[in-house]
């Protein structure tokens, strides 16, 4: 195995049951479907205007029912309708209006496909219909046959892909007269003979054929088999190349459904379809549940960096910002953190995000910028610095290392490891005097550089408060019954499965443990984890519905640490510097 591989391991898992309505994968024989047709007055779709409904339910190429109703649209009809429908304002006048028929005609519609020629048209009059008498619009999967007809028939078959013109094609029991009921037999026989043309691009289920009628890429279409097969379990996903090289990483808590949208019409994002194209397989990681998948995810990423996953995706190169040894110690912003270190913060997302926070400690205490090595008995030239009152020139020994270390690296020490009030304080009174001499743009370059210092502190400290206890287990209901279970080992995930509905979680929560990763204690607050991953399952720790089962160790915070500044800094990263001012202890 090369050096930094991430070979992947399976744990405990548990298949969830799918979601409710027309399940995609449900085969085109056995699928519902209710062909509807509408005549209007030929206005827009403002919530009424509806003339006549016809709708047919069929399964299997057996009529199960049929609905058909004139409606009384409450306005004129105009007389080029009555010419074409042959619906005039003598026939409407006894009929129910539309909100009388809505009731049925939901019913009716229930739990099946909606088919129409055109969709959008009808779909539209009949979502506004609802939307404007209070009716719950049910949003069912629908199926548009002119789109279907434009991806399964071609120029050299039909002219056009006109109701009229596919129903002679397919030579349909009823033609369409611009009557509803007649416009959706015909449709009937329009749906199926498109039906029997499906076979042809391997389109078996309905959600292929809703998908199918869409304008997708051909390389969307040549790919589509990628995607067959997968599991429909929370877990992990990666598109492979041909060489077997990860190109993109991702995770769902259903891994089928998921990879089968990145072949529809929805999927438009440029490099993916660059990533498709270079795509031969798909590998599915099955995962006990979405935490173990987004753990894995992250350090899928880490390990393989694919090509295609964004750069923000990442898990972050650490950078700490710490405080050198010697007698006048100093800021240095550095890459790792060394076991004898014991006056650090971060980690940071960048090296620009260090040296801000660098800055505003700067800005509150004496600290020296300078990066000479300084000695108790040689003296160093001061610096511009020291002219301006910025530095209290240790290099010329004007202040003693006891001075020194108690005026400004003392505040520091104090500040990452507990309580930053000092630095906090002194960063709002600079913010306070630059605003009172109108010093804005000033004050809010003070006010960024008291966001990161703050933002910096309360992640570590809430790093810190679990990477420190060598073993947590918790456990959160799993939505198809049992137990979600979690084992963290010092921020890390050692060890993740699901019980049974029905069982106690004890003997699964024994089994995790025995084959869980040993993972051994370390230095900082991110030992033995990115601290992504360890964010990740504080978000999870932190869920109401989580339960705490065992831990080995206390798991605390200071009280009197940089959490309790969450709403200063929320202030720093949103508001002006005025509203800072009345911040101060």
């Amino acid at each position: 195995m090369a050096p930094g591989e991430y070979v992947q391991q399976t744990l405990a898992g548990l298949d969830p049951t799918a979601g409710g309505g027309v399940d995609p994968a449900l085969p085109l024989y056995a699928t519902t479907f209710v062909v509807v047709d509408l005549e209007t007055t030929g206005g827009a779709p403002d919530g009424g205007g509806i003339t006549e409904i016809g709708a047919v339910k069929v399964r299997g190429g057996e009529e199960l029912g049929v609905l058909a109703t004139l409606v009384n649209p409450g306005v004129p009809i105009p007389p080029f309708i009555t010419v074409l429908t042959g619906i005039t304002q003598a026939m409407l006048i006894p009929a129910p209006p539309i909100e009388q028929v809505l009731p049925s005609f939901l019913e009716f519609i229930a739990d099946a496909v909606l088919v129409a020629h055109n969709a959008p048209y009808d779909v539209g009059f009949l979502k506004a219909a609802c939307a404007k008498h209070g009716y719950r619009w049910p949003n069912p999967r629908v199926l548009d046959t002119a789109a279907l007809a434009r991806r399964v028939l071609t120029r050299d078959e039909v002219p056009n892909r006109k109701l009229g013109t596919l129903a002679a094609y397919f030579r349909t029991a009823t033609q369409p007269t611009h009557r509803a009921l007649d416009d959706a037999k015909a449709t009937v026989d329009v749906l199926h003979g498109l039906i029997g043309r499906l076979g042809g691009h391997r389109v078996d289920t309905v959600g292929e054929a809703i998908e199918f009628a869409r304008a997708v890429t051909p390389t969307q279409r040549r790919k589509r088999h990628l995607a067959e097969g997968l599991p429909k379990v929370p877990g992990v996903y990666i598109f492979r190349a041909a060489d077997d090289r990860p190109l993109y990483v991702g995770t769902s808590g259903d891994i089928a459904t998921r990879v089968r949208s990145y072949f529809t019409a929805a999927e438009k994002r440029a490099r993916i379809s660059e990533m498709l194209a270079a795509a031969e397989r798909v590998e599915a990681v099955e995962c006990a549940h979405p935490l173990e998948a987004e753990v894995r995810e992250l350090r899928l990423i880490a390990a393989h960096a694919p090509p295609y996953n964004r750069r923000s995706k990442f898990p972050e190169r650490m950078v700490w910002l710490k405080l050198t040894d010697g007698p006048y110690p100093r800021l240095s912003v550095v890459r790792s953190l060394a076991p004898g270190d014991t006056a650090y913060l971060g980690p940071f997302r960048s090296k620009q995000a260090a040296e801000l926070a660098a800055a505003g400690f700067h800005d509150a205490v004496p600290l020296r910028q300078c990066t000479h090595r300084l000695s108790l008995r040689t003296v160093t030239p001061a610096c511009a610095l020291a002219e301006l009152g910025r530095c209290p020139a240790p290099c010329e020994h004007r202040i003693t290392p006891e001075e020194y270390d108690h005026r400004a690296a003392a505040p520091f020490r104090t500040a990452t490891a507990s309580d930053p009030q000092v630095v906090v304080d002194a960063l709002l009174a600079r913010i306070e005097t630059l605003s009172a001499s109108q010093r804005y743009e000033e004050a809010a370059v003070v006010r960024s550089r008291l966001a990161a210092v703050l933002r910096a502190s309360v992640r570590m400290q809430r790093l810190a408060g679990l990477t420190r206890i060598a073993e947590l287990t918790a456990a959160r209901r799993a939505p198809g019954g049992g137990w979600e279970l979690a084992l963290v080992r010092h921020g890390r995930l050692a060890g993740a499965g699901v019980s049974p509905p029905g069982v106690h979680p004890r003997p699964t929560i024994t089994a995790i443990r025995a084959t869980a990763e040993t993972v051994e204690p370390g230095h900082g607050p991110v030992p033995r984890a990115s601290a992504e991953e360890t964010e990740r399952i504080l978000s999870w720790l932190e869920r109401p519905e989580t339960r705490l089962v065992e831990m080995s160790s206390e798991w605390s915070s200071p009280v009197s640490g940089a959490g309790r500044f969450r709403d200063l800094l929320a202030k720093a990263e949103n508001g002006g510097s005025h509203q800072l001012s009345t911040e101060r202890s």
